[in-house]
């Protein structure tokens, strides 16, 4: 294995790829007395449409992605969760949009966990009698994500910004979606995608990295096909599709979420323009930023308010919601300020400021075992070294923050989603607060 050091923040990085086709990041902390292991796919909710290894396109449901991380927990005898549960290692699973995680943490009984694990995630079993129970317990989750009005107000503003990415669907799909998964569906999708070529372990701690090897070598089948081939549609034109979306549903004030359409990153460049949107979302909407200040002081926004940069493969955008009960005047007040930003500038000290605490907030993130291998795990899907974020950090200066909002904090590719409450709700709201309720 490759061993890459990073003397700027001490740390050290083992690399590999296996003879089975699976990629190996070992993050050695010696003296940690526990040991975490992430294995992820590069496959989530926007993976609907693939090529099999027959050479023909298959076109999927939505939700299959989150549908098949549930069922991956099912086995003929339980074993590997017994195994957890004999160490009492902690276990979990997530789907994102382009990815779905397995990992657990322990102090005891790592390599029995790795094999589990491992085990878990190869041994594919699904029954259609297993397939037709899960659907009904998702579909009361979908129906919850539905009463969910942050969930709602979210998706409406992804509807608003593209008309073809499947990062506008919901991530488990509909009720009417999973109803057409079968077992033979999730067969497909586990051959597909969860091969060692399509995938990669991320291990931390103070973990011999050859036995890590060995294990992974030993249970995961040889992949010849590597990473998998997916469609996401037509391209995207970079204008909203709709500059404003609006529901009702129960909540007391209204709900807002805004977003900016942006461009995918370009090969190799994904941390370079996360780290430029996040400062972006920084130098505008952060409570240090002067329109935080202002749109607060005028109720406008209360503490609710919050932003973040996001991308998944073909798209990318930033976003910033809260409550407001003039969520139309917060958008006029952002596009007016992004104007005034590019035209004259960023107060010098502030940006040195904002990009000092950033870049701190990046370096205590690297105490954390699970998020530093997550964020491995996204790096290798993506194409960087994500330990290389000090030297990509310094590259960047005001003037490519600057650029980025001038093209992307614009009318045409701007939107604003809306949850506003129910009749009747503010006026009850309201006298609810009169009578100190």
């Amino acid at each position: 294995m490759e061993q890459l050091s990073y003397a700027n923040l001490g740390e050290r990085l083992l690399r590999g790829k296996l003879n089975n086709g699976l990629t190996l990041y070992v993050l050695p902390r010696s003296g940690y007395c526990r040991q975490f292991a992430f294995l992820a796919t590069r496959y989530g909710g926007i993976h609907q449409r693939f090529l099999q290894a027959d050479g023909s396109w298959i076109d999927t449901p939505a939700g299959v992605a989150h549908f098949l991380e549930h069922k991956m927990f099912d086995s003929p005898d339980g074993s590997e969760l017994k195994t957890f549960a004999a160490t009492g290692a902690e276990y979990n699973a997530f789907t994102a949009a382009d990815m779905t995680g397995y990992y657990f943490t322990c102090t005891d009984g790592f390599e029995e966990n790795l094999r589990a694990l491992l085990g878990l995630v190869s041994r594919p079993y699904f029954t259609q009698e297993r397939v037709d129970k899960e659907q009904g317990i998702i579909g009361q989750e979908i129906g919850m994500c539905l009463d969910e009005p942050g969930n709602g107000v979210y998706y409406q503003l992804l509807e608003n910004l593209y008309a073809h990415h499947p990062i506008r669907q919901e991530l488990a799909g509909t009720v009417e979606s999973i109803s057409h998964i079968t077992a033979d569906t999730l067969y497909q999708c586990h051959g597909a995608f969860y091969r060692p070529g399509n995938m990669v372990l991320c291990v931390g701690g103070d973990v011999d990295a050859q036995l890590v090897a060995r294990v992974a070598e030993e249970l995961l089948p040889v992949d010849p096909l590597g990473a998998a081939c997916t469609d996401l549609g037509e391209r995207e034109l970079p204008q909203a599709v709709r500059a404003y979306g609006e529901k009702e549903m129960a909540v007391s004030v209204p709900l807002f979420e805004l977003g900016f359409k942006g461009e995918p990153p370009q090969p190799g460049e994904s941390l370079r323009q996360r780290l430029m949107g996040e400062l972006a979302c920084d130098v505008l909407f952060s409570a240090s930023a002067p329109l935080y200040s202002r749109l607060y002081e005028q109720g406008l926004i209360n503490s609710s308010f919050d932003s973040m940069y996001d991308c998944a493969p073909g798209c990318a955008h930033i976003m910033a919601g809260g409550e407001s009960r003039d969520p139309k005047a917060v958008m006029e007040a952002v596009l007016e300020e992004a104007r005034r930003l590019t035209s004259e500038g960023v107060e010098p000290q502030l940006w040195e400021r904002l990009k000092r605490a950033a870049y701190g907030s990046m370096v205590r993130r690297l105490n954390s075992l699970e998020d530093t291998c997550m964020e491995l795990a996204q790096g290798y899907f993506e194409g960087h070294d994500y330990l290389a974020f000090p030297q990509i950090f310094q590259s960047v200066e005001w003037e490519d923050v600057a650029q980025l909002i001038a093209r992307w904090c614009t009318p045409e590719r701007g939107s604003l989603s809306v949850v506003r409450p129910l009749p009747g709700m503010e006026e009850l709201e309201a006298e609810r607060e009169e009578e100190g309720i």
